[in-house]
């Protein structure tokens, strides 16, 4: 039998965001926001990384530039999986900041096809006011430096929350 709280749950209306925001993940330079932690002996020699592990505090803007304004932050790490291409496997938490959302989240957990024009990654759930969350999230590379690694990602997310 369902408590009266979980059963007020299923009262609830459920809401329908959708939000666009720029990832800045910054893996060399002033600033770094995307660090290795672990490596397998061949992920250097590989060329996709293979076996790589980067945890991110990324900055989320409202606009390219990386000075526009803040939206929040992506935390968490992504990890190379794909030894044909270049494949993220992303366990992110985006925290948002200020406006309606402030310190809400969304998780992120999905393959994340680098060089795919247009990924699409699941969202698994969240907090604050995207408590319940779960939705999708469609990026697209806007610039990607392949000396360096730092890259900047246009994200335009669905979330159905309570």
């Amino acid at each position: 039998m369902l408590s009266l709280q979980a059963s007020q749950a299923y009262l609830l209306k459920e809401k329908i965001s959708r939000l666009q925001f720029y990832f800045h993940d910054k893996v060399e330079g002033n600033n770094v926001t995307a660090v290795l932690v672990a490596s397998a002996p061949m992920t250097n020699t590989s060329g996709t990384f293979f076996g790589g592990v980067v945890v991110i505090d990324d900055l989320l803007t409202e606009g390219l530039d990386p000075t526009s304004k803040l939206v929040g932050r992506a935390q968490g790490l992504y990890a190379a999986v794909g030894q044909e291409e270049l494949q993220l496997l992303m366990v992110v938490t985006y925290v948002f900041q200020g406006r309606k959302f402030n310190g809400s989240t969304l998780s992120v957990m999905g393959n994340n096809v680098v060089f795919n024009k247009v990924r699409e990654m699941p969202i698994v759930g969240g907090s604050g006011k995207f408590r319940l969350a779960r939705g999708y999230a469609l990026t697209q590379t806007h610039s990607f430096d392949i000396k360096s690694g730092n890259a900047i990602v246009h994200y335009n997310v669905t979330v159905h929350h309570y």
